[in-house]
């Protein structure tokens, strides 16, 4: 059964975890199971409305950026409309795959695509089209909305399949992680709000689960606000090899641990 403490821990995963490419629905469902928490629909909902707080990190730390730029909003919205169609349509189906063994195989398939992507713009001797937000057209931006369907599989990672297309259709490596953050906005807002209609039973019947939630997004958005920034300096150094070995080997752990 949850409870604070179970709140807190999976408000500072979420925190860790949204903005890096190594799904933090999918690390928030194994947290979960390692705690032995009923996967309740509570929990369920819990997972997807504390991602809420980490995206207010990005309103926040990107905020002059993004308060009166009206040509991004509008690509933002392009990106966007893909997902929230198909999701309003697979809500149900997609609840279905809320479990770790799902996780665990998106992990790795995940990290050898992160692996291969690195290894072939080094071959290519890769050189960015789109250098600059500002500069990432409409078709740009529906191309990384359509790859954000694939993160409705838990594990897959929204930051990861956005920022693998990105990366595929010629943005820089920290353009292409600025724009998933951005994309995340309107996303994250819809799937919060939708989630907490169709669940909204729960608020109803328990103000304690009020405070849970709150508790929990508060707790990522003060962690994603450090990772933010740290996140994309790396990237801009190192690459997202790191980041394809860690999947793979947290997906094999998870497959052994449940297996």
């Amino acid at each position: 059964m949850m409870d604070f403490f179970s709140a807190i821990v999976l408000g500072v995963v979420e925190g860790m975890t949204e903005f890096l490419p190594v799904s933090s629905t999918g690390h928030m469902i194994l947290a979960s199971h390692l705690m032995r928490l009923e996967q309740s629909d509570l929990l369920k909902c819990f997972e997807v409305v504390i991602q809420l707080g980490s995206i207010l990190a990005v309103v926040f730390v990107f905020f002059g950026e993004l308060k009166l730029n009206v040509s991004l909003w509008k690509k933002l919205l392009v990106g966007f409309l893909p997902t929230a169609i198909v999701g309003f349509a697979a809500y149900k189906v997609v609840k279905g795959f809320f479990v770790p063994e799902t996780v665990a195989y998106a992990l790795i398939v995940g990290g050898f695509v992160f692996i291969f992507v690195e290894l072939w713009h080094k071959k290519t001797n890769f050189v960015p089209r789109v250098n600059s937000v500002e500069d990432v057209s409409f078709k740009d931006a529906f191309v990384v909305g359509l790859a954000q369907i694939l993160a409705m599989i838990p594990g897959t990672s929204r930051s990861g399949s956005t920022i693998v297309a990105g990366l595929l259709a010629g943005l820089s490596r920290e353009v292409a992680a600025k724009f998933s953050f951005f994309l995340a906005i309107p996303t994250m807002f819809a799937a919060t709000l939708y989630d907490t209609y169709k669940n909204r039973e729960l608020f109803l019947q328990n103000d304690s689960n009020v405070l849970l939630f709150l508790v929990g997004g508060l707790v990522a958005f003060l962690v994603a606000l450090v990772v933010i920034k740290l996140f994309l300096r790396f990237v801009s150094k190192f690459g997202y090899i790191a980041f394809g070995l860690y999947r793979i080997l947290a997906g094999v752990v998870f497959l052994v641990f449940l297996f």
